[in-house]
């Protein structure tokens, strides 16, 4: 087992090793699960990192969630800061994660044995404090419990450091290639940058938006479409006194024939 940074391997709870899981009864299982704390403790997360932390951590979930509530395939779980328990690893809550393929309904903790599936995608939003724990110790760990796919999105230097696993499998991470100023992840199959100051998650040629620039976007359109319909009603109004003036002539011209 790793140890924390401090060197302490038993300072916090963690999940009963799988095979110990396998031993049990149903019962058994289901009163670990209850068992095993949905939140963290201090001691366990970094020192709080201000506005910048938290707005990039917020607009990414948002951004992911509002994407794939819109599509049926792949069912994805997004969570932010959830307690994860993998059997006989010390719990950690990233910044942000993603799991495809299961129900999408609220929780307050990612038990792996009781899920039947570990982590997919996890980032890490990085803005100040101890560097080493999200580019060096989470890099060994995420990799060792085998998580696909692990993003570091530095705003301090406002750069994305991105891995994936081998095909091999858990062991140790390998940079994910830059292709034109993008990083491609193979498990949310949407390309991310950092864009004049923000993270940018592309599907294709189409960026993802943010809730105010959607918000914006709609404002945008519905004052296009009341302008498109002043308009109307202006032409609507200038035909109708046009009309009004032929049939004013076509009067006239028949009291003059009569």
């Amino acid at each position: 087992m790793e140890r924390d940074r401090r060197g302490n391997a038993e300072a916090f709870p963690q999940a009963p090793s799988q095979q110990e899981w396998e031993a049990m009864s149903v019962e058994e299982r289901e009163q670990v699960v209850a068992s095993l704390p949905g939140e963290v403790t201090w001691d366990e997360m970094a020192m709080p990192e201000g506005d910048r932390h938290l707005g990039a951590k917020v607009s990414a979930l948002d951004v992911l969630r509002a994407h794939f509530s819109r599509h049926r395939r792949p069912r994805m779980y997004l969570g932010a800061e959830l307690p994860v328990y993998y059997p006989g690893e010390r719990r950690f809550a990233p910044d942000l994660l993603a799991v495809r393929d299961v129900e999408r309904h609220e929780r307050d903790k990612w038990v792996v044995s009781a899920e039947g599936k570990g982590l997919d995608w996890v980032m890490e939003v990085h803005v100040g404090g101890d560097r080493k724990k999200d580019a060096e110790f989470n890099v060994r760990r995420y990799a060792r419990v085998g998580i696909p796919e692990y993003f570091i999105y530095d705003r301090k230097k406002e750069r994305l450091m991105a891995y994936r696993l081998p095909a091999s499998g858990p062991g140790k991470y390998v940079p994910i290639p830059l292709v034109r100023g993008r990083y491609h992840s193979e498990q949310l199959g949407l390309d991310l940058q950092v864009e004049e100051g923000r993270l940018r998650f592309w599907a294709g040629r189409r960026p993802l938006l943010e809730s105010n620039e959607r918000i914006a976007g709609l404002k945008k359109e519905a004052r296009q479409l009341r302008r498109r319909a002043a308009e109307e009603e202006r032409r609507r109004e200038a035909a109708e006194q046009q009309l009004a003036k032929l049939r004013t002539a076509l009067k006239r011209l028949r009291t003059r024939g009569a």
